[in-house]
């Protein structure tokens, strides 16, 4: 069952009609398959309008959307031989982080992404995408591994933010980060990044120091939630509304600033009404990048990729 947002409101009444009028028998005053093709034009255009004008608030809640597909199920769509790694080797294993070596189109490379769950279940077993330090000493191990051996890295953003619990903060969550922030700066080989739903804070940063950092069209990518910054502001989260505007967290804002290289376009409707359509696309990107970083050697990347991140501090200067 399509879970719908307040703004598709209209969608959603069209195509509770649409399914109506599939159960009703075909009768001779009426052709019913007509009718639903109408009426799927209509969806169609409306999905195109609605579309074309989400404000930054809208994108948020797409971002966020239920059926969003996650890190783990373009792993499982565009990585072959596929061999899961876990664990930091310090502490334990941090399901929010997931990862491991395989082949994206016969190119071997070590993928790291941000897992958020698709169910009650997944979601509490994941830490809704928030990871811990261990998670975070794990994306550095991954990284490294791949340093060592030659391979390329690819890393799937999608985080509300880093976890912001005491145990956390016990065991060295800003620590965690930036060390992590720092491994991606100095590896020697090519990285590429994807946010492919929310790119929250240091937390998302800390996978996304890449030579390439790309975002789907209706991705956001943010220091701080809309909430958490209208909680700050306003002393309420009723204005994350604002905040989403004020903030410029779309990913079409971020490629006007230049803080990342692209926009991925999304199938009509946004990607979770065309997953695999969507993974698809981004599988594309993510080889075409990867065979133009493969011609730098590791002094160029690391130096190109340092001086990259360091540029966009002087702007603000």
């Amino acid at each position: 069952m399509t879970t719908y947002l307040d703004f598709e409101k209209p969608v959603a009444d069209l195509e509770s009609k649409i399914a109506e009028l599939r159960h009703l028998p075909n009768s001779g005053d009426v052709d019913i398959a007509e009718e639903v093709m109408r009426l799927q034009d209509r969806v169609q255009k409306l999905l195109r309008t609605t579309y074309a004008k989400l404000t930054p608030w809208q994108r948020v809640q797409v971002a966020r959307h239920v059926e969003r597909p996650h890190a783990q199920r373009y792993i499982d769509r565009l990585i072959s031989d596929y061999t899961p790694l876990a664990g930091d080797r310090a502490f334990g294993e941090d399901f929010a982080i997931v990862g491991g070596i395989g082949r994206l189109n016969g190119r071997s490379v070590v993928i790291v992404g941000q897992e958020k769950g698709d169910d009650t279940e997944s979601r509490i077993k994941h830490n809704f995408g928030m990871p811990r330090p261990e998670g975070y000493r794990k994306a550095q191990r991954l990284m490294k591994l791949a340093d060592r051996f030659k391979l390329p890295v690819v890393t799937l953003v999608d985080t509300p933010g880093a976890y912001p619990g005491l145990d956390a903060e016990a065991r060295g969550q800003a620590e965690a980060i930036a060390s992590s922030i720092d491994t991606c700066l100095a590896i020697g080989v090519p990285l590429v990044s994807v946010v492919i739903g929310e790119g929250g804070s240091g937390g998302a940063l800390a996978i996304a120091s890449a030579d390439r950092v790309f975002m789907l069209e209706n991705a956001v990518y943010s220091v701080i939630t809309p909430e958490g910054c209208a909680s700050i502001l306003w002393r309420s989260n009723t204005n994350a509304q604002d905040a989403a505007e004020a903030m410029k967290v779309t990913a079409q804002d971020l490629k006007k600033l230049e803080v990342i290289d692209d926009v991925i376009p999304e199938p009509m409707g946004g990607a979770h009404r065309s997953p695999d359509d969507t993974i698809d696309v981004v599988g594309r990107v993510l080889s075409e990048a990867l065979g133009q970083l493969a011609e730098l050697d590791p002094d160029t990347l690391r130096r190109q990729r340092q001086e990259k991140f360091l540029a966009m501090g002087k702007k603000g200067l």
